[in-house]
């Protein structure tokens, strides 16, 4: 089973920063998990929201602002917004990565990035915007693509096959042992997203998922 770091290690850090990655990498996780969104002049970066204002001290969508703008920006603790880039390097070698694409076509942006930065470890490419895993494929015929689920949203595992999904990712909830069941029965590896409570974790580690994406990696 795979221990994977939210955002790298946002328990710890300050989230989707070199920073954050580095500190998952001491905790001994086997991946991270991501956020990449795309700016206004066409670079590739790290974050979550669709605005800057939430995890820096800017102002803004990102879709708005230029690589330069948001250099500018304070990530928290001194740290600035990456570039997925930047990211891949720092992780290169050392831990295997989760690039979860947030934006409407993203995902050819994202895939040739990652190609381009001759990122040697595992890459997963995941996205609630299922469509964007097709993108992916597209520039990267091999690239293995996870299909997030949102709480609530209807189990089809049929669906997800056609759409060459390669894993997927599960929220904790009520329904999770169902669900886990649901997914291994047709064949899918899952994770289960986001899991910070050691009883939770001792739990989902119980129903024999393939990784647990965690704020808190070690607790894993």
């Amino acid at each position: 089973m795979l221990r994977i770091g939210h955002r790298g290690a946002v328990g710890h850090a300050p989230e989707n920063t070199l920073l954050s990655i580095r500190k998952a990498i001491a905790l001994g996780v086997d991946m991270v998990e991501l956020d990449v969104r795309g700016t206004k002049d066409g670079h590739c970066v790290l974050l979550h929201d669709g605005r800057v204002d939430r995890t820096t001290n800017g102002r803004g969508a990102v879709a708005e602002m230029t690589l330069d703008e948001v250099r500018r920006l304070d990530a928290g603790e001194g740290e600035r917004i990456p570039t997925l880039g930047e990211a891949l390097e720092t992780a290169n070698g050392r831990v295997g990565v989760i690039l979860e694409i947030k934006s409407p076509g993203l995902a050819e942006a994202v895939a040739a990035a990652a190609r381009q930065s001759g990122f040697t470890g595992r890459i997963l490419y995941a996205s609630f915007l299922h469509q964007e895993l097709k993108g992916v494929r597209a520039v990267i015929p091999s690239a293995n693509t996870m299909a997030l689920l949102e709480r609530g949203s209807p189990l089809i595992p049929a669906i997800l096959g056609a759409l060459n999904v390669s894993w997927v990712g599960l929220p904790l909830d009520p329904r999770i042992q169902k669900n886990v069941e649901s997914f291994h029965a047709a064949g899918f590896p899952v994770f289960v997203y986001t899991v910070n409570d050691p009883a939770d974790i001792a739990w989902v580690k119980s129903l024999g998922v393939e990784g647990i994406i965690s704020d808190f990696p070690e607790r894993i």
